[in-house]
């Protein structure tokens, strides 16, 4: 089973958030960016809950600290993670996950449970090949490919039984 579909199966939770931290430190440390405070914050906030979270419900989790985060930090935090490949938006909850990745170049998939609303990514290296080709054909350029399943998960799908 690939890490990326743990997200669906049992884990140490722990771990993951914690090795998802140091990686996330060791992207940015090669790429000379700053992981401030807040934008360490909002992503093992991120990583703590493998659902979507929106910017509010971050911004609430924050609040709910202590914090007084308003929601333009909240927001740039965000543009940091996205932009920098250690988040996803998720366009069909316009959410946001955590990326599973150690690397910033891929075609990311998502499995989104609809009942959970846990969110498992993946990579479907073929498919944005043949979407490539059928663009070049028609002479579109593609400069962003986001693929979003929604379904149930094993684990929604088990107690549903």
């Amino acid at each position: 089973m690939s890490d990326q579909i743990k997200t669906f199966r049992q884990h140490n939770h722990d771990n993951c958030v914690e090795s998802a931290m140091h990686a996330a430190q060791d992207i940015c440390d090669a790429q000379h960016l700053k992981l401030t405070p807040a934008r360490q914050r909002v992503l093992e906030i991120l990583l703590e809950s493998h659902t979507a979270l929106g910017a509010y419900d971050i911004l609430e989790r924050l609040s709910n600290e202590g914090g007084k985060a308003q929601p333009p930090v909240v927001y740039r935090a965000l543009d940091f993670l996205v932009g920098n490949g250690l988040a996803h938006k998720i366009e069909q909850l316009n959410a946001f996950v955590a990326c599973v990745h150690s690397h910033k170049d891929h075609n990311p998939a998502f499995m989104i449970c609809k009942k959970c609303k846990r969110v498992a990514e993946t990579e479907i290296p073929n498919v944005p090949t043949a979407l490539n080709q059928h663009a070049m054909d028609s002479g579109f350029v593609i400069e962003q490919t986001i693929i979003e399943a929604r379904g149930i998960c094993p684990s929604c799908n088990e107690t549903a039984k």
